[in-house]
């Protein structure tokens, strides 16, 4: 069953997007502001509001270790805030100064793209915020854009109603026309990639102002680099135009919001509805899903943002839980393999009990989380403070604690790095990255040998890899030199 936790009731106006990161929610509104949450707890953090955009605020989406928020305007801009200080990292203003619609972060952090009002596009390289290439689309506004979950191509949609795939030179692969009469309000890529070898598969989910939304298989052949996209369901659960879709994070859940005021769930595998929920008062503009919990964000004209949760997971047809599993999975793959993404002074209190009872540490759990410290508390504890203040008393214990802690410094990457270029398994720079099955980017030999050893599970989400190809980022690869050779 579907329940709402709360009501955000912050914004001043339409509320357009919502996006999550790991730890945080994100939403933007045409009252030019963006507000931030703890998604624990939903309380908004210090920083929020952000100030600096001159008009209404389109659209916002987090970078993959959270640690960035891109934000776009019709002021002509998107803008790259910090999300350790709420503070500008960048303002790229978009070729031609058109207001810009939509914009989206590859998976790997090293993309941005925007799309404007007059059909152009930009792609943008996210580390350096350096133009890489433009593209349009004539007589129409880009509307909707979403990345493959290996970010070498993403998917466009414009009020025309066409669908467009493109790669990272500014090639058009595919064109698919009329895939909704009356225009394209939204288009996601599923996190999963289902399959490998000579054909390697995406799913896609649009909606539009035709009321449907729609599932779509794309082929992209390995040799040749052709694609193919064929529709594979249409859904009818809406009344009016839908505006908005997202998927869960193990793709299995499909959610859209629409003019009818609805929140439509799905069972995207067997295009089955399974929940409506009323409870907005007006059109319904944004949704999302939590990577980590079954959690689902919900913005609205109503200026509200709700917050729900599916309490005992979706049951599809036979009673086949959807959710529940899935979010168990990513709860616990977070603690074995999220943590190794974050930098050591962002670690939560579970993350550092999950590194003791690694270090064969467990005895100090219990005293830890009573002292609640997190990964900066750990980086900062001296002799004095685990003798005085945490009363550890056996002098073998601190020094093994201190020594380990000696160690977790010396094996981090100074925070310099940029964390997009970090191995997610060693933390260190990586040689030779190549894009799993995931979507994320490894260090060869590492998720070769995560993949020998691990029963071929993904190291970020903990769910089984489809595939075991590995594909060569070359763009990453390059972009590690350029930062190498500048440093």
């Amino acid at each position: 069953m579907t329940s709402l936790v709360c009501t955000l009731q912050h914004h001043q106006d339409d509320v357009n997007w919502c996006a999550f990161s790991a730890k945080l929610l994100a939403t933007c509104s045409g009252d030019k502001t963006l507000r931030i949450y703890n998604s624990h707890d939903f309380s908004e953090l210090p920083f929020s509001p952000l100030w600096g955009h001159g008009y209404s605020v389109h659209c916002c989406c987090f970078s993959a270790c959270g640690q960035f928020l891109a934000s776009c305007s019709t002021d002509a801009t998107v803008v790259v805030w910090s999300m350790d200080t709420g503070e500008i990292e960048g303002v790229l203003e978009h070729p031609g100064r058109s207001p810009v619609r939509i914009c989206a972060l590859s998976p790997d952090s090293l993309h941005l793209v925007s799309g404007a009002s007059d059909g152009s596009l930009a792609l943008w390289d996210h580390p350096t915020k350096q133009l890489r290439r433009t593209g349009r689309v004539s007589d129409t506004t880009m509307v909707a854009c979403s990345f493959s979950p290996c970010s070498q191509m993403f998917m466009t949609g414009s009020t025309y109603g066409d669908l467009r795939l493109w790669d990272l030179d500014m090639n058009q692969l595919h064109a698919e026309k009329n895939a909704h009469d009356l225009g394209v309000s939204c288009c996601t890529f599923s996190p999963s990639i289902l399959s490998g070898g000579q054909v390697v598969q995406f799913n896609l989910a649009s909606c539009g102002q035709d009321s449907l939304l729609k599932i779509w298989l794309i082929n992209k052949f390995t040799y040749g680099g052709s694609c193919k996209m064929h529709l594979m369901h249409t859904l009818t659960g809406q009344s009016a135009p839908v505006l908005s879709c997202a998927y869960s994070a193990d793709g299995q859940l499909l959610v859209s919001g629409s003019v009818d005021k609805t929140v439509t769930i799905y069972d995207a595998k067997k295009a089955v509805l399974l929940y409506t929920l009323n409870h907005h008062e007006r059109y319904v503009t944004a949704c999302a899903f939590s990577p980590t919990s079954p959690i689902i964000a919900t913005g609205s004209m109503d200026k509200t943002v709700n917050i729900w949760t599916l309490e005992d997971g979706c049951r599809g047809q036979n009673g086949k839980m959807l959710l529940e599993g899935s979010a168990q999975k990513l709860n616990e793959g977070r603690a074995m393999a999220g943590r190794s993404k974050l930098l050591i002074s962002d670690w939560s209190e579970d993350d550092v009990s999950q590194w003791l009872l690694e270090e064969g540490l467990g005895g100090l759990v219990e005293k830890f989380k009573a002292n609640n410290i997190d990964g900066t508390e750990l980086l900062a504890l001296s002799r004095e403070t685990l003798a005085s203040e945490l009363h550890v008393e056996s002098l073998g214990l601190r020094n093994k604690l201190l020594r380990n802690v000696e160690e977790l410094k010396a094996n981090s990457v100074c925070s310099g790095t940029p964390d997009e270029f970090l191995c997610p398994i060693t933390r260190e720079l990586m040689k030779e990255p190549v894009i799993a099955a995931d979507g994320y980017s490894y260090e060869r030999e590492a998720i070769e040998g995560w993949i020998n050893t691990r029963n071929r599970s993904s190291p970020m989400t903990n769910l089984p890899l489809l595939t075991t190809l590995l594909t060569p980022n070359h763009t990453l690869k390059m972009a590690i030199g350029r930062w190498k050779t500048s440093h």
